[in-house]
């Protein structure tokens, strides 16, 4: 069947949500927001007569549940509807105070398909536009539930990119079309009936493409057809599911978290083996979220009634990393105790209690908790503890518990279920070594594999990247690699070598052409701690000029500082040499606390290595800046599982392969999804590169399920020539000639969406082959026939052609091709010069207090010029200042005697900013200061600022309206001014202070 108009789409896919087994009911008569309150407040009374005891609500009492609605953002929308015991409330005090303050139930999150749960969709549902610049609009499809939306449908047809609905969506929130009633939602949808994507709910600045999801079914195999995909995830009880179960609530990050398909399907397939009294495994590769996922299934195996307790086994080493602070950060708004203390006797209360409660505790203390029991304490509680039915959830499930352990705990709760979570199952093929009868493989210790999610199919799905290996070859020698001796790799001739390439050669790798801050951070992994202090003490030696090799200037022209690094090792790992450790590692604390501005001390060693972990990971807010962030860690075996850092890109490794479990769990630090450019997981070897192929080849046929192509990037010349190709493909849409281009006023739409595709594969291709180390761009240049000036001219004539596509749609001109009209060059980066570099080259201009200024060489000189010049195509603002003071200082540099270039430009850049404040406070008649430490404490993407209620009480309207033509109601007022100071901090304000 053809289908040409969204309006054709939109029918059928409401007609198909309202029939069969447990339909939708179509509600055509509700296309304002005030109808969707008035269905509302029905729901809300049809469901709590006994409390409003014949006493309906008044007009007074309606308004105040709106307003408790109308979150300001989706995730207190989501941490509402996570309610009391699953019932979200709201609270209304009578007008009629004799009545006093009830509590009426909304919507209960497992009571699916029952008796209080209505279903019921609308569409084309009127959004008036809030300021003069937007504009009215249609929603396409909302589903609600009990009169509230919870999941948003935008639709294209197929002559449009699913990311265009997916844009729409963003563009209706910074329009806040998803206020009023419409703050409850917690999904979006987007679609363009032949690809389909769904999202958790967030507003605009947070809601990242990269996390659009599609689904899969329970074999992993792709449903994105729109009706499809209706079919198996917005029917009756999955679309309720969905959004009040299989949801999480991240406290530490603010937002909500919809569960992945596979996700789901794991925790289905444990429900079922429970209900048959069956333990079992879940295969999820490393970096799939298999904690979340683990989480949900402790959380959601309490439904079934006859479990008593679930009891979620964490290694002690996650209890001081990142485990922890994820559980606490999803348990905030959940049913579930985070056992975190020493102290047994918590446990044994816990575990006692007649709740049906989520323990987090560790595999040490259940065996400090057994013991006491055995030795005769904790006696009224012993007998109830040991008969309960619990189920045992084991993130890391061969890391925090072993096979006699295990055994152990299971002779104690003789009614115990087990779920292991792994990415890395021990088979037949790498199975423990024989101990008696123990378990020696995965299914040995936990049952059959409830299910499996590979990293072929999760870089299938876009869930997380694939990894490219380079084998690097330090030595030159006849000698077969087995028979090389270890000293060989530790002499200091092999570890410079090392350090060459991780410094000089792994520009790409590490992400220099994103622009300062925007870098991604390694780990060295090494085979022992001595090994690891030696390069320590090598890379300080290095970074102060005293070795063979040295900084490239292409590497401090983008970061002076380059590597930031630290070492992080247990002092206790080898007691042998305890003490020496532990001098070594108070030398690195005294390091970084001297680069970072901390405080530890080798007794604050735990504190000390979380501070490392944050550091790495770059997940709070102060990590985006350059001066807080680290390059480089340094470690043995600490890290390289569990450790979650999207911004890690690469891991280095000079060392023996380990083990298939250890290889694939080290590869998985590097493949998490990051940013457009972070194209691979990027893995480095230094050691014996035919052993280690053989070994990487064996892991990856364990673990990618037959898919070892999959999961492998292009090696060089494979991608070189698909660049080559694209390049050819492009030219032949556009000529080389300078003066000849494409005719965009006659040139068909066709032609124009041809040579645009053309471009973006082009780029897509040169953007991936600058993150290989073979990548040199004089050579590529020199081989291709291109330059930088012909480059910039292709894209020029694209960016026209893209905008000339824009143009033709509104008029209704779209041709049959579909093309992104969004897409997002990868391949043109920011300047590679640094900010400081600059500086630094300025500052040598000025004559010093005691002697004569530098000459600078004409390519200095042409450096600062192009620098400026380029800056102003980015940052104009910043551009001028630097501009006009560098002209200043070439006409008289010595009266800039013995002065600070860096202090005289923040000195006139706080000019700037202070002059710019001054201008917008006086425009709105409001307080100076009010503003200024709103402006200095601001953070983006909140939804509330500091200082936001002190600047609203310095607000002068009275005055503001007396003086000013034409003058703005309140409501608008107050609006403008929000979304003036937002646009001067973030267009003016940001780019001078972030120096780029």
């Amino acid at each position: 069947m053809q289908y040409t108009g969204e309006t054709k789409f939109e029918k059928q896919l409401i007609a198909q949500l309202s029939s069969g087994e447990s339909p939708w009911t179509y509600r055509d008569d509700l296309k304002t927001e005030a109808m969707l309150w008035d269905n509302f407040f029905a729901k809300l009374a049809q469901n709590n007569v006994s409390v409003l005891d014949d006493v309906p609500l008044t007009e007074q009492e309606k308004a105040q549940i709106k307003n408790q609605l109308n979150f300001v953002n989706y995730y207190e929308a989501a941490k509402w509807l996570a309610g009391e015991n699953g019932i979200a409330k709201v609270q209304v005090q009578r007008e009629d105070v004799s009545l006093g303050t009830i509590r009426l139930s909304v919507i209960w999150r497992d009571n699916i398909a029952g008796g209080t749960s209505s279903y019921e969709i609308v569409n084309q549902v009127e959004r008036p536009k809030i300021s003069p610049a937007d504009q009215d609009r249609r929603l396409d499809v909302t589903l609600l539930i009990n009169g509230l939306p919870m999941i948003q449908i935008e639709l294209k047809n197929r002559q449009h990119p699913f990311m265009d609905a997916f844009r729409q969506i963003v563009k209706y929130d910074r329009e806040e079309k998803f206020r009023g009633i419409y703050a409850s939602l917690q999904m979006f949808v987007a679609s363009n009936i032949t690809e389909t994507r769904y999202i958790a709910a967030a507003k605009e600045n947070k809601l990242n493409d990269q996390f659009l999801t599609k689904w899969v079914d329970k074999d992993n195999q792709p449903v994105i057809d729109l009706f499809a995909f209706a079919d198996q995830v917005l029917t009756i009880p999955r679309a309720h599911q969905m959004v009040m179960q299989y949801s999480i609530i991240d406290d530490a990050k603010k937002a909500l978290i919809l569960l992945r398909p596979y996700q789901i399907h794991a925790i289905e397939a444990i429900q079922t083996a429970s209900k048959h009294q069956q333990s079992g495994y879940v295969w999820h590769t490393t970096g799939s979220g298999k904690t979340l996922t683990s989480y949900k299934v402790a959380r959601n195996l309490l439904q079934i009634p006859s479990i008593q307790k679930t009891i979620f086994v964490v290694d002690r080493r996650d209890l001081d990393q990142q485990t922890t602070s994820s559980f606490l950060s999803y348990a905030a708004n959940d049913i579930v105790d985070i056992d975190e203390t020493d102290n047994t006797q918590q446990l044994v209360t816990r575990l006692s209690a007649d709740d049906r409660r989520v323990v987090v505790t560790t595999i040490q203390k259940i065996n400090t908790m057994m013991r006491k029991i055995e030795e005769g304490k904790y006696r009224r509680e012993a007998s109830k503890i040991k008969q309960l039915h619990v189920a045992f959830v084991v993130d890391e499930c061969h890391r925090a518990i072993t096979p006699l352990a295990q055994k152990n705990i299971s002779r104690f709760f003789v009614n115990s279920l087990w779920y292991g979570f792994t990415g890395t199952p021990i088979f037949v093929e790498n199975k423990r070594r024989q101990v008696g009868d123990l378990a020696q493989t995965t299914q040995q210790q936990y049952g059959l594999r409830l299910h499996e999610y590979t990293v072929k199919e999760a870089i299938h799905d876009k869930a997380v990247l694939g990894f490219r290996i380079d084998y690097k070859n330090t030595l030159i020698t006849d000698m077969p690699e087995e028979d090389i001796p270890d000293e060989v790799y530790e002499s200091e001739d092999h570890m410079l070598a090392v350090l060459d390439a991780i410094i000089n050669q792994s520009r790409g790798q590490l992400g220099f052409q994103n622009g300062v801050g925007k870098t991604y951070a390694a780990i060295l992994t090494v085979k022992s701690i001595a090994m690891a202090q030696k390069y320590y003490d090598l890379i300080k030696r290095v970074k102060k000029g005293e070795t063979s090799i040295t900084i490239s200037e292409r590497v401090k022209q983008v970061l002076p500082d380059f590597p930031k690094v630290t070492i992080t090792y247990s002092v206790t790992e080898n007691n042998e040499d305890s003490t020496l450790n532990q001098d070594k590692m108070k030398l690195a604390i005294d390091d970084y606390n001297q680069n970072f501005g901390t405080h530890y001390t080798i007794s604050d060693l735990r504190a000390f290595n979380s501070d490392v972990n944050d550091r790495l990971a770059r997940k709070k807010d102060k990590y985006l800046f350059r001066e807080e962030q680290l390059d480089l860690v340094i470690v043995v075996n600490r890290l390289l599982t569990g450790f979650d850092a999207p911004c890690l890109s690469t891991i280095f490794i000079d060392r023996k392969p380990m083990q298939p479990q250890d290889l694939i769990q080290a590869f998985s630090r590097t493949n998490r999804i990051f940013d457009a450019p972070k194209k691979y997981g990027q893995i480095i070897t230094f050691q014996t590169p035919h052993l280690f192929k053989d070994a990487v080849d064996n892991a990856l046929r364990l673990y990618s399920n037959g898919g070892e192509n999959d999961v492998l990037a292009p090696e060089w010349p494979e991608e070189r020539a698909n660049f080559d190709e694209k390049l050819a493909n492009l030219q032949t849409h556009i000529s080389d000639e300078p003066g000849l281009g494409i005719d965009l006023a006659n040139a068909s739409t066709e032609l124009l969406k041809k040579f645009a595709k053309a471009y973006q594969e082009f780029d897509k291709y040169f953007a991936s082959i600058q993150v290989y180390s073979e990548y040199n761009q004089e050579q590529v240049f020199e081989e291709t026939g291109l330059n930088q000036e012909l480059i910039e001219r292709y894209t020029g004539t694209y960016q026209n052609v893209i905008d000339e596509i824009r143009r033709r749609r509104e008029d209704g001109d779209d041709g049959e091709e579909p093309i992104d009209v969004m897409y997002e060059l990868e391949s043109v980066h920011v300047d590679d010069i640094n900010y400081e570099y600059i500086i630094s080259l300025i500052q040598a201009f000025i004559p010093q207090s005691d002697g004569e200024s530098k000459e600078l060489s004409a390519k200095d000189i042409e450096t600062v010029d192009s620098y400026i010049a380029n800056l102003s195509k980015t940052n104009s603002g910043l551009a001028q200042i630097i501009a006009n003071l560098w002209l200043e200082i070439q006409m008289d540099p010595e009266s800039y005697r013995g002065k600070s270039i860096a202090n005289i430009l923040d000195q006139m850049i706080e000019s700037v900013i202070d002059n710019e404040v001054r201008k917008l406070a006086k425009k709105w008649y409001m307080g100076y200061d009010q503003l200024l430490y709103l402006v200095k404490h601001y953070r983006k993407g909140s939804d509330k600022q500091l200082g936001e209620s002190e600047l609203s009480s310095s607000q002068r309207y009275k005055e503001y309206k007396t003086e000013v033509a034409e003058a703005l109601n309140p409501l608008k007022y107050k609006i403008q001014i929000k979304k003036d100071y937002t646009k001067l901090i973030e267009e003016v304000i940001e780019p001078l202070r972030g120096r780029r």
